[in-house]
């Protein structure tokens, strides 16, 4: 199973959304990060076929998506980041209606639909309406719908998105168990939720793909670019100031300080092992804390 984007791009007026991609995906788990607005919903929505390129081509196995048709459709699952629920509609009735409109038998869709439901932990709730659904509930029935055909392409949009912390492992935890033999592209700026499951970071910013490495080397290139040292609290605004501070923690008397640098940011500095979360703000600085702090006050993170 090889879907390869070729050139592609999406481009609204004079602004690139996304801007030349090509990569080749195999069976594994994707992990697509990128701040707001760096395009990664508009690619997805172009692999879905959603969205029409301004240029370049998508295949699977290589044959045009535009030239498969249908049966492209068939390898398809996908939660799109606002997924539309039918509030009125029961957890069942909803998975039989998804069922239809992808074609499933009958027989096939019942037996799917309570196979999905006892898998997302849902099959209490079958018969209660969506409207009585909590946020975790809802999303959990949006991956129980994206899977009702078995696709071999799984597309996860923010799939975590206004989740507390237990829903959060949780879903995490069922996308491991869905990814099997898949091609699974899971979409996020919450960095912690793809740092245990993916096996590939990609990376977006500004429509391009900036970063595409396996999990296990990802943060090899900021190694010795991670830093902390203690220091009191009128020197820590000084370092605020001056450098990408990634987490400031008080700790009785002093501060504990870490901080992103090409060099040491200071005496008795100490260079640490980065994590996803440090390559992420050292791509995206601002940008990305101003988002987590406002993933923290949604009670997000």
């Amino acid at each position: 199973m090889k879907l390869q984007l070729q050139n592609l791009s999406k481009r609204y007026g004079e602004k690139y959304a996304v801007n030349d991609v090509s990569i080749c995906l195999t069976p594994g788990v994707y992990g697509l990060l990128g701040s707001n607005g760096a395009g990664k919903t508009t690619l997805m929505k172009m692999i879905c076929g959603v969205l029409e390129p301004t240029s370049g081509r998508i295949s699977l196995n290589g044959e045009r998506i535009e030239a498969l048709g249908e049966k492209y459709y068939e390898h398809l699952g996908y939660m799109p980041q606002d997924f539309g629920f039918y509030p009125d509609f029961t957890a069942r009735e909803f998975m039989l209606y998804i069922a239809a409109v992808k074609g499933l038998d009958k027989n096939k869709a019942k037996k799917r639909t309570d196979e999905l439901l006892h898998m997302v932990n849902l099959s209490d709730v079958a018969e209660k309406k969506i409207r009585s659904f909590s946020g975790g509930m809802k999303q959990r029935l949006g991956i129980a719908q994206a899977e009702l055909n078995a696709p071999s392409i799984l597309i996860l949009d923010e799939p975590t998105a206004g989740l507390d912390p237990k829903e959060r492992v949780r879903f995490r935890n069922l996308i491991s168990d869905f990814a099997k033999e898949k091609i699974v592209i899971l979409s996020t700026h919450i960095v912690s939720d793809v740092s245990y499951i993916v096996d590939t970071i990609l990376m977006m910013k500004d429509g391009r793909f900036i970063l595409q490495e396996p999990m296990a080397t990802v943060t090899d290139g900021i190694e010795g670019k991670v830093w902390e040292l203690f220091t009191d609290q009128r020197a820590a605004e000084e370092y605020s100031r001056r450098f990408a501070v990634i987490s400031l923690h008080h700790e009785r008397d002093s501060v504990r300080l870490r901080i992103i640098s090409d060099t040491a940011p200071g005496a008795g500095a100490k260079a640490v092992r980065p994590g996803l979360e440090d390559l992420f703000l050292y791509y995206f600085g601002e940008d990305a804390q101003m988002e987590r702090s406002e993933n923290e006050n949604a009670g997000q993170v």
